[in-house]
């Protein structure tokens, strides 16, 4: 078994910074928005009230992944990294839900609206939004968590950016309208960058093998090791949102030990598939079914 050393970034820095900037600006918008009679505003507000939400859940489950594992929980704490993105792919699914049902209540039932309001406070928001998803940039691609994050800021500041053009727009025509149609266009921007953050959470929730790694690549390279004659119970799964583990039933074409290649498969495993923990089992080969060992094969490099 091998567990090599992985290197967390720290984002608590991050984290503490987003929560600030948000919640200072949910004040403003609900203020802003009450005063105007902005649903753009006050539906932003809701939805940025559940980003602080999610970016507590999410830098809570940031550090619950570094403690160290106890007589109960083995793993330790690595998996509230998924339910963390988990929680906040639902978040923001029930928070648009709320948007949606307020703006075709609008439409139904037009209300004036303040667009110079509207303009100077979503400006705000974009530098806001803006500002802490840039300081989530670097660890989306790597951390699901991190990534969970980082879309909901990002997508903020796009709904910010839509609800300052709404607000010129209503200055210039008086349209109200706009108002509750903008808000809509927010629920399908939110929508499209949630549902992949909700898909690859559920499925390492659900222990499936994480997105970038083949299954089949894993098993075609552990058989091509010439000591293997034969591989079953592989099984690839998410410690956490940046740790993947791999255990697998390794049938060899000698029955002794060998801690060599038990080091050349998991160091194989951590450099060409990012597999940082690894278990492997090895039994003996008997019996005539069992493949003989090629004089002529090479181990990969």
């Amino acid at each position: 078994m091998n567990h090599p050393y992985h290197e967390q970034r720290d984002f608590g820095r991050a984290f503490a910074v987003g929560v600030a900037l948000n919640t200072g600006f949910i004040v403003a918008e609900l203020v802003f928005g009450l005063i105007g009679h902005s649903l753009a505003l006050l539906a932003d507000a809701g939805h940025n009230l559940s980003d602080v939400l999610g970016l507590l859940m999410a830098w809570a489950a940031a550090n619950l992944q570094d403690r160290r594992a106890t007589q109960r929980y083995t793993y330790g704490l690595r998996r509230s990294s998924v339910l963390a993105a988990l929680f906040n792919a639902l978040l923001l699914l029930v928070s648009v839900g709320a948007i949606a049902w307020e703006a075709i209540r609008r439409l139904v039932n037009p209300e004036s609206v303040a667009g110079l309001t509207i303009v100077w406070v979503a400006a705000m928001g974009v530098v806001v939004n803006g500002v802490t998803a840039w300081m989530f940039m670097r660890g989306r691609k790597t951390d699901l968590n991190i990534r969970g994050a980082f879309v909901h800021m990002a997508a903020d500041t796009a709904v910010s950016v839509g609800v300052v053009i709404a607000g010129f727009v209503i200055m210039a025509t008086g349209w109200s309208l706009l108002d509750p149609i903008m808000s809509l266009l927010i629920v399908a921007i939110i929508l499209f960058g949630t549902w992949g953050l909700f898909r690859d959470s559920l499925n390492l929730a659900l222990d499936a093998v994480p997105e970038g790694i083949d299954l089949s690549a894993v098993k075609s390279y552990l058989e091509s090791l010439p000591e293997v004659a034969q591989l079953h119970h592989l099984h690839v799964w998410a410690l956490s949102t940046t740790e993947t583990a791999c255990t697998a039933h390794i049938v060899k074409h000698e029955a002794q030990l060998d801690d060599q290649l038990l080091k050349r498969i998991a160091d194989g495993l951590q450099e060409r598939f990012g597999i940082a923990h690894t278990t492997v089992q090895f039994e003996a080969c008997s019996g005539p079914d069992c493949p003989m060992e090629s004089q002529d094969s090479v181990a990969p490099q």
